[in-house]
Parts: C-alpha cells; sequence; structure tokens
C-alpha cells in the first residue's frame, strides 16, 4: 500500500484543477467567482458563459476525477487507495487548493470518479439524474436525488466496503454543498433548467445588495 499512497496527492491536485474559472476567463473574460451563482460549477459556467463553455467544464470536471482513479486501478492500488485517490479528488474540486480552499460543489468530479470505478452504476446513476431533470426541471433537484442514489447502488451492485464508504462520504458532502439549494427549492424560488435565474447575468456582489 505504502507504493501507491503517492496517488492520493496526486488525486487531490488534480480535482483543485479549476477548469470552471478558466474555460469562463477564455470563453466570456468572466471571473465565474463573480457572476452567477458564484460557483465555478458547470451549471454556473453554463449560465455564464454559455452551454459550449458549460459542456467542456462538465466534461473536464470529470476527467479530473476519472482521470486518477483510472491511474491508480491501472498501477492496480489497493482498494482502499483507489477509494482514498476518488475521495482526494473529489475533494479537490470542493476545496482547490489553487483557490484558497473555495470550489464547487463536485458532482461532475463525483460522476467522473464512479465512472472510473464503474462505468455501469455510474451511467444508472446519470439515468437517475436525467430523470428527475426531465420530470421537474431542477439541476440541484436531480443532483441531490443522484447522489442519495449512489450509494444505495454501490452497495447493491458492487457491495465492496471502500466503494461503499466513498459513494456515502460523496454523498454527505454533495448534500452538505447544496443547502441552500435545498433551501431555495423549499421556498420555490429555485432556478428551472433552461431559464435564467433572476439576476443570474449580475455580477454577484450586485445581486447581493439587491
Amino acid at each position: 500500500m505504502s507504493a501507491s499512497v503517492w496517488l492520493i496527492p496526486l488525486g487531490y491536485l488534480s480535482g483543485s484543477i479549476p477548469f470552471g474559472l478558466l474555460i469562463a476567463r477564455v470563453a466570456m473574460g468572466v471571473d465565474v467567482r463573480k457572476a452567477g451563482s458564484g460557483n465555478i460549477g458547470a451549471t454556473n459556467v453554463l449560465r455564464v458563459a454559455g452551454s459550449k463553455a458549460g459542456a467542456v467544464t462538465l466534461a473536464l470536471d470529470a476527467l479530473k476525477g476519472w482521470a486518477p482513479v483510472a491511474l491508480s486501478r491501472l498501477l492496480e492500488a489497493p482498494e482502499v487507495v483507489v477509494a482514498a485517490v476518488g475521495l482526494a479528488a473529489f475533494l479537490g474540486h470542493i476545496y482547490p487548493l489553487f483557490l484558497g480552499f473555495r470550489g464547487g460543489k463536485g458532482v461532475a468530479t463525483a460522476l467522473g470518479v464512479l465512472l472510473a470505478l464503474f462505468a455501469k452504476i455510474a451511467l444508472a446513476i446519470v439515468g437517475v439524474w436525467l430523470l428527475v431533470a426531465a420530470l421537474f426541471r431542477y439541476s440541484s433537484l436531480a443532483a441531490l436525488t443522484a447522489a442519495v442514489a449512489a450509494p444505495v447502488l454501490v452497495w447493491v451492485l458492487d457491495g465492496r466496503p471502500s466503494y461503499v464508504g466513498l459513494a456515502v462520504i460523496i454523498c454527505g458532502f454533495i448534500l452538505i454543498r447544496h443547502r441552500e439549494n435545498m433551501e431555495r427549492l423549499m421556498a420555490g424560488h429555485e432556478g428551472k433548467i433552461g431559464k435564467t435565474l433572476q439576476g443570474a447575468d449580475l455580477p454577484r456582489h450586485d445581486r447581493l445588495a439587491s
């Protein structure tokens, strides 16, 4: 195990790469942390910089979760190390070294981690997201439902303790990171997919002042 623990900090550094921030700056010359919701994830990049930038951010945020986990499996690291690498990449996105530990919500990076571990289960989780999003048109509700479904599906369809534990921890962090979304959902103020959030095109400090 000791020979492969270096993969864990590598996973964290991979997760820390702020692709959303970089892509929004290149595409629109905007600091995504100061526009829309202020989040560096794909959903806010979509709102602020358009669909192409959002799609690229989604893909790269997933890739930075997938790549270190895939590498650890390729190098035949122990299961517990592979799980730790996945968790490190996920936490790197949420608490990125390069942005003062203030990052995104981790949904796309979590998907990348799960894709590297078990593609079929990950695709089933994507199916949950798509179904909820299609029925209710709330990206946050879809993410929350998929996050809760993830550990259940991993437990039922795979069952390895390290990976079930990883899925449970990821689920917990995603729920915590979506606290404000849950409050807006309960109040009926959450923006729906395909609709611009009120004030989403304003800088974040302007929206907070309004």
